[in-house]
């Protein structure tokens, strides 16, 4: 699938943000990197860019990103790049013979509302628009939205887009900047610039929906504009608010780490830091609370707990930047996972020889033994119970609460300041090995 990109405007609204608004980073990635990245997600594995203000800039940045995710990048360079959004499409009628995507650089979308598109079937004069149909959408910008008026035919053509523009009254729907387009776009943008001398896409859009060669794709789903300094606040708020919504989490990671982790994120991913070093730096702060523990005394204790805590928050923003900043990896996720077991261990053990540093006792032995072995069985049974109720999820069903790391670091926190230790291992000990054992039953279950 060709993907057509216009590129070429200067973005006025936001050039405190940046000379070039293709390049404007919204999270530490450009806008441009973003769109592809996405729609190479949904199924687009050759693009052509039409680059028109600081077009060489752009250009060498496109080099580069093409060489970094192995694709073909093609520009093509619109002189007129100050004049309507439609001859910067017909940069693109000598090289693109079939059916193709054409995106808007500056609009941020979910691959799933793009997908649909990838398998649709046009005829030879006709495109679709992917429209939202939410007209409540609170990302949407009404004074400045191309709205859509879509009428809903019972034939076998299906929905069709009856008219189209920024001031229309009568609009069921928005524009989201996401088309399938046969080469009759530039046959239509030849037409309303010769007649109207209007060299819009909502004009060919237009002229095509009277001859009901305009099909409408309704669909809801993640999408914004980023045009001014507003949407460009409420398009981060709405990638960092994506990272909150993770199935696997648990109560604690859910409603206490998540919120603060997105936080400190959003600061991390515009600095040079990977996510395996905020892997090894969470790791490493386990590691200090350990020893913190190991040194006896409720000042030590306490500070170790509250260490221990925000290694717990930390451990979520490796994740969250990966996601953010597309360096998510198989090693990534599996290097993170080994360093969590070490971190749980040294926990575990150091809560064990904070109490024996006491009294040596064979319980309190038994008691750290068991917890640690709860933990690392839970940690174990934690892949293959998370696909069961991804699964689940599917399905309409209801999960439960997760019990995992996150609710075994809070109840150390929350043990280590009230200085009841051994309660706390005693009772990490039995809820990890009995949610282990829950596990067991629900594999079974599902088996059968």
């Amino acid at each position: 699938m060709k993907c057509l990109i216009i590129a070429a405007g200067k973005g006025s609204r936001l050039q405190h943000r940046g000379d070039s608004k293709p390049l404007i980073p919204i999270l530490g990635v450009p806008l441009i990197e973003r769109v592809i990245r996405t729609a190479v997600e949904a199924g687009a594995d050759e693009f052509y860019v039409v680059i028109g203000y600081q077009g060489e800039r752009v250009r060498l940045f496109l080099e580069g990103l093409a060489e970094r995710l192995a694709i073909g990048i093609t520009p093509l360079v619109n002189g007129d790049w100050e004049k309507e959004n439609g001859l910067s499409v017909l940069k693109a009628r000598d090289v693109l013979h079939e059916p193709f995507l054409l995106l808007m650089a500056d609009h941020l979308f979910d691959p799933d509302l793009v997908r649909p598109l990838t398998t649709l079937k046009l005829g030879d004069r006709e495109i679709a628009l992917v429209v939202d149909g939410d007209t409540s959408n609170p990302l949407i910008d009404l004074e400045d939205v191309t709205r859509v008026k879509v009428e809903d035919d019972s034939s076998m053509e299906g929905k069709k887009i009856r008219n189209i523009g920024k001031g229309l009254a009568d609009f069921n729907g928005f524009d989201t900047g996401i088309f399938l387009c046969s080469p009759a776009i530039f046959k239509a943008l030849e037409r309303s610039n010769e007649k109207d001398g209007d060299a819009t896409l909502s004009a060919a859009v237009r002229i095509l929906g009277a001859e009901g060669c305009a099909k409408a794709i309704l669909m809801d789903g993640f999408w914004i504009d980023v045009d001014d300094p507003a949407a460009f606040k409420r398009a981060e708020r709405a990638l960092l608010d994506r990272l909150r919504d993770k199935p696997t989490d648990g109560p604690v990671a859910r409603y206490l780490n998540r919120p603060i982790s997105v936080r400190i994120s959003r600061h991390l991913v515009k600095r040079n830091v990977t996510p395996n070093q905020i892997s090894v730096f969470s790791f490493l702060c386990s590691v200090l609370a350990a020893g913190l523990f190991a040194i006896g005394g409720y000042v030590a204790l306490f500070l170790g707990g509250v260490m221990a805590q925000f290694a717990s928050i930390i451990d979520g923003c490796d994740g969250e930047v990966a996601r953010l900043k597309y360096q998510s990896s198989d090693f990534g996720g599996w290097f993170d996972a080994v360093l969590d077991r070490y971190a749980d261990a040294f926990l575990l053990f150091g809560l064990t020889w904070h109490l024996l540093a006491v009294e040596a006792n064979g319980w309190v032995l038994f008691a750290g033994f068991m917890a640690i072995i709860g933990s690392f069985m839970l940690s174990y049974t934690a892949d293959k119970y998370d696909n069961l109720m991804r699964d689940r999820i599917r399905a309409g069903g209801k999960t439960g609460l997760r019990m995992g790391r996150d609710v075994r670091v809070f109840l150390i926190f929350l043990g280590a300041l009230a200085n009841m230790v051994l309660p706390i291992l005693v009772l990490i000990a039995v809820l990890m090995n009995l949610e282990t054992l829950h596990r067991v039953s629900v594999a079974r279950h599902e088996q059968h």
